[in-house]
């Protein structure tokens, strides 16, 4: 595994993560979310949202480079990517254990992630790392004219 350090994001980061996280939402969400909901997952609408989310995100970074990033929000591990060149390398790990470390230090219990049906690489993921599958529910993924409901499974795990 190369060596990995976290740091809360920081502006400069934004574009690294915006890139990280178009592709990676690409890959294990298109044909497994409505396609309302991709048309309007631009690359405009992905900077825009990392933007929002700096606050809550934590980047991994590998060489001098962001190599992929957590947001948090309360018990939610909402966002989880790593780049498609370090995909394997136990980067992931690395970001998904500090998320549920950010959990717990915020008090809570439990932490929870949503996952498309169909992107069954990230569900393997979460369930080598002790993640139950906690059933299927409407997930209200955000957007500029409202949530869209989007199936989802949700993900849960004891973090205290």
């Amino acid at each position: 595994m190369p060596k990995v350090t976290l740091r809360p994001a920081a502006e400069s980061d934004a574009e690294a993560v915006a890139e990280i996280w178009r592709h990676g939402w690409a890959d294990g969400h298109l044909g497994n979310v409505p396609d309302a909901l991709v048309a309007i997952r631009t690359p405009e609408s992905f900077r825009s949202r990392t933007i929002d989310g700096l606050a809550h995100t934590t980047v991994a970074v590998v060489d001098g480079a962001v190599a992929g990033f957590v947001m948090v929000v309360d018990e939610e591990v909402e966002q989880v990517y790593v780049s498609s060149a370090h995909r394997g390398s136990g980067v992931a790990g690395v970001l998904l254990a500090e998320a549920e470390r950010l959990v717990a230090a915020e008090g809570y219990r439990e932490a929870w992630l949503a996952v498309a049906p169909g992107n069954a690489r990230a569900r393997r993921f979460y369930e080598r790392n002790g993640w139950s599958d906690n059933g299927v529910f409407d997930y209200p993924a955000s957007t500029a004219d409202g949530p869209i409901p989007v199936p989802c499974h949700r993900y849960i795990k004891a973090v205290n």
